[in-house]
């Protein structure tokens, strides 16, 4: 399998058990996005959006969650303390 230079330092080879057979489809053409990887592998994604929030109560403290989305294409999103979020991504409340 053949990577883009910016993914050269990922393994290419897979397992055949991971393989299938492909049907060409015109709209699978992907627009190529310009990507940072760090020496540990690791790349930093920005959120999109806070979609929800939750209150929960773990022994008799109060947590506040929010819901945010990564990736707006695959609807990647996660549950985050609210605080933590608030601190590193401020424009999000805005």
């Amino acid at each position: 399998m053949a990577l883009p230079p910016q993914l050269a330092k990922l393994h290419s080879v897979f397992h055949v058990s991971q393989l299938r057979k492909y049907v060409h489809d015109p709209s699978h053409i992907l627009e190529v996005e310009d990507i940072q990887i760090r020496e540990d592998l690791s790349v930093e994604v920005q959120p999109v959006c806070i979609e929800d929030t939750k209150t929960k109560e773990l022994r008799g403290k109060t947590i506040n969650l929010v819901r945010v989305v990564w990736d707006r294409k695959t609807g990647d999103s996660t549950w985050e303390l609210e605080d933590d979020v608030k601190h590193s991504y401020p424009y999000l409340f805005l």
